[in-house]
């Protein structure tokens, strides 16, 4: 939940069917960590109902069982090691970027993160420079927000903001919301713990987008790399 998707037409996809499938697979190993993550590192599917879920849907974009199991296998040889890291930068444009990382070689992923920064015209930034540009909320993909449920759901304890199909919370009210909610009949996709931008930066084209796009997508292909969030808006 990077913040980002929304802008993911403005780039036309070279290589199509490959390049799709490879970034499909990238986006549902995430997922798998991330719900290994969330159940407190347990890889059995069995025990953690989220990593459970997330294998079945990887199964059923066709991701080869061996890979699934490549992962389980690896988080358990390095779970010991892991660190939590977050990094702050800038991308083209001054737009600000954190990237939350999960590794078991700070100094390696450091090193690949400052070089994708520069190769796509951004800087890594020192501890402080970027991050209190950003609040951290919970964030809610609501498949069906229409004007008239956004109404419907304004007095609802813990909604601090709405967006363009997602609801905004109190990080330690994600839970309750997301019940709130589906009593409503609404539709909830993924939620989480995001970093949000308090005031984006303008750009004023797609081509300034797109050259945006470029570095995140980079940052997200690295394995430990957990998330981007990035603080950048298209101008009207």
């Amino acid at each position: 939940m990077s913040g980002h998707s929304k802008w993911a037409n403005i780039k036309s996809r070279k290589g199509a069917q490959d390049k799709k499938r490879s970034e499909a697979f990238t986006k549902l190993s995430k997922n798998i960590m991330t719900a290994i993550r969330s159940g407190g590192g347990n890889t059995n599917p069995e025990a953690n109902i989220g990593l459970k879920v997330a294998i079945e849907k990887a199964k059923g974009s066709n991701m080869p069982k061996e890979n699934i199991e490549r992962l389980l296998v690896r988080f358990e040889e390095r779970k010991n090691n892991l660190i939590n890291c977050l990094f702050e930068g800038f991308g083209p444009q001054s737009v600000p970027l954190m990237v939350e990382v999960e590794t078991d070689n700070k100094n390696r992923i450091i090193s690949e993160i400052k070089n994708i920064f520069k190769v796509n015209g951004g800087n890594l930034g020192e501890n402080g420079s970027v991050a209190y540009l950003f609040d951290r909320v919970g964030e809610i993909e609501i498949e069906n927000l229409t004007p008239e449920a956004e109404f419907d759901l304004i007095e609802v304890d813990g909604i601090i903001d709405f967006g363009e199909g997602v609801i905004f919370t109190k990080t330690e009210m994600i839970n309750e919301v997301v019940g709130k909610i589906q009593q409503k009949g609404l539709v909830v996709g993924n939620y989480g713990i995001i970093m949000k931008i308090r005031m984006p930066v303008i750009l004023n084209s797609e081509d300034e987008v797109a050259k945006v796009l470029d570095l995140i997508e980079e940052l997200e292909e690295l394995d430990d790399v957990m998330s981007v969030y990035s603080g950048f808006d298209l101008k009207t």
